[in-house]
């Protein structure tokens, strides 16, 4: 696509001299987010009118309509991008994936809903991103890791989507069958990171991508979801989820109910990637440095859990046998207990209790 659209290159190769900077990309969120956030917008008359007929049938569902800030036309959408571009996009690249408890935004853009609804077109906001790159005002692993986004990944679960047929969205490859916990639905949690994911999402219908990767997708594939639940959850509850976008990262990427259509392994994780990439830990009532026990952190007892349980299906990926030949190196009387502690959670999730 690089080639194709002359997006970041210099004649007929890459600009700077690789494809690729994401190894930029991985940085913690600082002590100080630099951008106020996204441009927000207040509802025209039209807009208001609309607001109130949702309000007056739907008042009892998930979310919260007000403030409505999104735009609501293209003079609004290119205004966004803009604005976006001039405060965000430099420090969109080293902070795409950190979280922030008390951040929603950090420096993500929120063009997807204008770009899935038709309000931007995707070349043109990628051109907008390189103009601002040539000019010097960002740099180049910000740049390239947004247009990347665009054209590279946006373009690829469009492609996988109408390739793989209507049926894709149902998949279920790996048979999960948990009913979603009622804290998806804004329930109470133990949780602090999956809880201030879902009351993000509750009140801004917005979540950035790893928070809706690595805190609720991962949760979910952990525990064993109905994906089909899972993905019902991220069109119900998300501005910018259309099925053709939503399914492959949904049933896909995130809940490897596509048996390794879109990927190549589960995106899985412990507690020790949310440490690492957020300030969640810091306030939660479970602890991330311990293992086992009711304090311990669920994605540690869950992780495990998960590998086990889908042995057969795992054991001989390339990408996953570190993580095997570390669970049989465990005493057996302590991997014995990680189960026993994860089932115990998982029933308790089952029966409602706070969790």
């Amino acid at each position: 696509m690089r080639r194709q659209t002359g997006l970041l290159m210099e004649g007929d190769a890459p600009a700077g001299g690789k494809w690729n900077y994401d190894h930029d990309n991985r940085k913690p969120a600082p002590g100080d987010i630099g951008y106020s956030g996204p441009m927000q917008f207040g509802p025209d008359e039209v807009v208001e009118d609309v607001i109130s007929m949702v309000e007056r049938h739907f008042g009892t569902h998930f979310g919260a309509i007000r403030p409505f800030w999104f735009a609501t036309d293209r003079d609004q959408a290119q205004r966004a991008l803009a604005h976006f571009i001039c405060h965000g996009l430099a420090g969109f690249g080293d902070y795409q994936d950190a979280m922030l408890a008390d951040h929603k935004f950090l420096y993500h853009a929120i063009v997807s809903p204008y770009l899935n609804i038709g309000l931007l077109d995707p070349l043109e906001v990628c051109r907008a991103v390189e103009d601002a790159w040539r000019a010097g005002d960002v740099p180049i692993n910000a740049a390239e890791g947004f247009i990347r986004q665009v054209i590279g990944w946006r373009e690829y679960v469009r492609g996988i989507y109408f390739l793989e047929g209507p049926d894709y969205a149902a998949r279920n490859g790996l048979g999960h069958s948990r009913a979603l916990p009622a804290f998806f639905w804004g329930g109470e949690t133990k949780m602090l990171c999956v809880s201030k994911a879902v009351e993000q999402t509750r009140t801004e219908a917005y979540a950035h991508h790893i928070q809706r990767l690595m805190v609720t997708g991962n949760f979910a594939l952990l525990a064993g979801i109905d994906p089909g639940a899972v993905s019902e959850w991220y069109l119900a509850v998300y501005t910018d989820a259309f099925e053709w976008v939503e399914a492959p990262n949904v049933v896909g990427m995130s809940q490897f109910a596509d048996g390794g259509v879109i990927a190549s392994k589960p995106y899985v994780s412990s507690g020790a990637y949310i440490y690492r990439m957020s300030d969640y830990c810091k306030g939660c009532a479970y602890k991330v440095s311990v293992k086992t026990g009711q304090d311990a952190c669920p994605f540690n007892l869950l992780y495990w859990h998960f590998l086990d349980r889908h042995r057969d299906i795992f054991s001989n990926n390339a990408r996953m046998g570190n993580m095997y030949r570390t669970w049989d190196r465990m005493d057996e009387a302590r991997r014995a207990t990680v189960l026993a502690d994860a089932d115990a959670f998982l029933t308790r999730m089952e029966q409602g209790d706070l969790v």
